[in-house]
């Protein structure tokens, strides 16, 4: 392949990650696909919801008649079975396309090569490997569910300057602006799942829903309620019978009370606890897999991420900080538990990367944990 040729395909696959980008797919891979002939766009499109013609559709059914000869990137591999749609594959073949780059094979074990080999049984020139790191932390929720049947999961917090995440008083809207605000509910809208702890459902009374256009399903509600203390009043339990909503609380919890927030649509879960109490975030996470949800955003508040970190079952870290100072030595924080005793404990972040939303940053990292 020539130079210029590497070229262009850089460029029209960081076109579809693009587009791809543009899709609330949970528990499908986000994906997009650009059809070019003769070094011009003549179709594209984006999966945009699980259970919708998948990206390579809408962008055939965009071309039309100039898909012949013409070559299509997509980000990810062209499915070849049938799922709740028809075989991309196949689509591709039959609308004539020359020839195929995608960014990465898909890991599943329904695909996994399959597509790649059917198109090039078709006598379709195939290429792999364009921008397939962009691709793979596209998705790494995606890949990292087909390798582990757990969810991926993203810790989320707002704070201040000062790592503060509410005033003393518990005063907490707003930390950040408008700008960051948006992000956030574009992140709920792309997971399977959101989590707090019932401390922030009793203090804050949140909605915990994804309020961005385009979004047709509403992640899964879940909060962490060993003793079932979610208000029956609250805004999660009037909206049960809309929005899919769960409490994990500890075996011993109140049966009674189960049966008052079933009425009201809530699934109760019931998980074991630890020594100290604490409900055992590992064998949550496997019981989400068995569900099909891949990847799960946990706003807090502060006990809750230290209880993911502590139990070392957090894959991302998303801290937006704001400019401001509260101070207070009882504020909360985004962190907290007991914490580690050394400095020599800490735990490292790594792949730091840095972002700004309006006037505020987000700090986006990986936790390392040692021996992994």
């Amino acid at each position: 392949m020539s130079e210029i040729n590497i070229a262009d395909d850089t460029r029209w696959m960081r076109r579809a990650l693009r587009l791809a980008a543009k899709g609330f797919t949970p528990p499908n891979p986000m994906v997009g696909c650009v059809i070019v002939r003769e070094g011009r766009v003549v179709g594209e499109g984006f999966h945009p919801y699980a259970g919708a013609p998948h990206a390579e559709v809408f962008a055939l059914q965009s071309a039309g008649e100039n898909a012949r000869d013409a070559t299509a990137y997509v980000s990810l591999e062209p499915c070849a079975h049938f799922g709740r749609t028809p075989p991309c594959s196949r689509a591709l073949i039959t609308a004539g396309v020359k020839r195929v780059v995608a960014a990465t094979l898909d890991s599943n074990p329904r695909v996994a090569g399959r597509g790649v080999a059917e198109l090039k049984d078709a006598g379709i020139s195939v290429s792999v490997g364009v921008l397939e790191q962009q691709a793979r932390r596209l998705n790494e929720a995606f890949f990292y569910f087909q390798r582990t049947a757990t969810p991926f999961v993203t810790l989320k917090s707002a704070m201040t300057m000062d790592g503060k995440i509410a005033t003393h008083t518990g005063s907490s809207k707003w930390i950040t602006g408008e700008a960051a605000r948006r992000h956030v509910h574009k992140l709920r809208a792309q997971h399977g799942a959101i989590l707090v702890g019932v401390g922030t459902v009793v203090a804050d009374d949140p909605m915990l829903d994804a309020r961005i256009k385009g979004v047709m399903h509403q992640p899964l509600r879940i909060v962490l309620d060993p003793r079932l203390r979610t208000p029956l009043t609250s805004r999660l339990a009037s909206s049960a019978h809309d929005i899919p909503t769960m409490l994990v609380a500890a075996p011993e919890a109140d049966w009674d009370r189960e049966k008052v927030l079933a009425g009201l649509g809530i699934e109760v879960l019931r998980v074991t606890t630890d020594a100290s109490g604490h409900l055992a975030i590992r064998d949550l996470l496997t019981i989400l897999g068995k569900r099909d949800i891949i990847s799960m955003f946990v706003e807090g508040g502060g006990e809750t991420h230290s209880e993911f970190l502590a139990s070392r079952c957090a894959n991302r870290l998303l801290w937006f900080i704001a400019p401001k100072l509260v101070g207070g030595r009882d504020a909360p924080t985004a962190v907290e538990g007991e914490g580690v005793a050394a400095m020599s404990q800490a735990i490292p972040v790594s792949d730091l990367r840095v972002r700004r939303f309006g006037s505020d940053l987000l700090l986006d990292g990986v936790p390392e944990w040692s021996g992994t």
